[in-house]
């Protein structure tokens, strides 16, 4: 186990720890004074638990000068719209636990003659509260192998949840879902997700998948363009999207960032509509899809 992975499994502990700890105040009648049975060990805990989050931060930054840019095939098809993308900062997400240094959001935005389709509901300040996945027009769109690659990591088990694209949603995912979530671990932070491994110590990551979809399994061979699965809403999401970064691991928590760029459209900015082509992954002699 690596020295990070140790830290983030530590630092889970802590807020489990601490949570414990608070619970047993109000639930439990320990004798003696409240400082000496929880105040004194919970802000021992907590004392660890920022130098375990202060240490993470710091070890998964990138370490001299960053790598070339890796080009790579879209991950989508059709007309989308970029968010947190690394063309405006880095990092893109405001830090670099997870190994998304560069990460990219982006969420389907289609022209309203392009079959008729839905548009992408606006952010609200309070109602609706939420609103269901299906009213998203990137929820169920196909997800694409970037490159020709082998599978390490393949989960889709857990639910999409609603949106959070209101004033009230987004306060309950800032300050209690997405801290549930962290102290859970990275899978609960990206949700459903796979990982391809695309050779020369390259890894992409496609998170927030919807539950069920996915084609392939841990082991198979992919081709590019061939299709993984479909975008969700699962993990620490505010609506259905796609979240895609590369890494130099198979591991989030102890790989770091590597930059990308996707081939015929770069790395678009924050608000930048793009439109990618349909494509299909070239038939092969002996091609098994790998699908369950």
């Amino acid at each position: 186990m690596s020295v990070r992975t140790a830290v983030a499994k530590a630092l889970r502990l802590s807020w489990a720890v601490l949570i414990a700890l608070m619970i047993s105040e109000f639930a439990t009648d320990l004798p003696g004074p409240g400082w000496a049975t929880t105040l004194l060990p919970a802000s021992v805990v907590l004392v660890l638990m920022v130098a375990a989050m202060t240490l993470q931060v710091r070890a998964a930054a990138p370490r001299g000068e960053p790598r070339p840019p890796v080009e790579v095939d879209p991950p989508v098809t059709g007309r989308w719209t970029a968010l947190n993308s690394p063309a405006d900062k880095v990092p893109s997400h405001g830090t670099h636990v997870y190994g998304q240094t560069y990460a990219i959001d982006i969420v389907a935005e289609p022209k309203a003659e392009e079959g008729g389709a839905t548009a992408r509901p606006p952010f609200r300040l309070l109602w609706p509260v939420v609103r269901r996945n299906r009213d998203f027009p990137a929820f169920g769109a196909p997800l694409l192998a970037v490159a020709d690659a082998t599978v390490v990591r393949a989960s889709d088990g857990q639910r999409d949840h609603l949106s959070r694209n209101s004033l009230p949603a987004l306060a309950y995912l800032m300050l209690i879902e997405g801290n549930v979530r962290s102290i859970l671990g990275a899978h609960r932070i990206i949700g459903n997700h796979v990982i391809l491994d695309l050779g020369d110590s390259t890894y992409a990551v496609y998170a927030h998948v919807q539950r069920g979809s996915l084609r392939v399994k841990a082991g198979d061979t992919v081709h590019a363009g061939q299709r993984l699965g479909r975008v969700g809403n699962s993990g620490n999401t505010t609506e259905p999207h796609l979240h895609f970064h590369l890494m130099d691991g198979p591991d989030p928590d102890s790989a770091r960032g590597v930059p990308f760029s996707w081939r015929g459209v770069g790395v678009p900015a924050n608000g930048e509509a793009f439109t990618v082509e349909g494509r299909s992954a070239p038939a092969r002699p002996g091609d098994v899809s790998g699908a369950r």
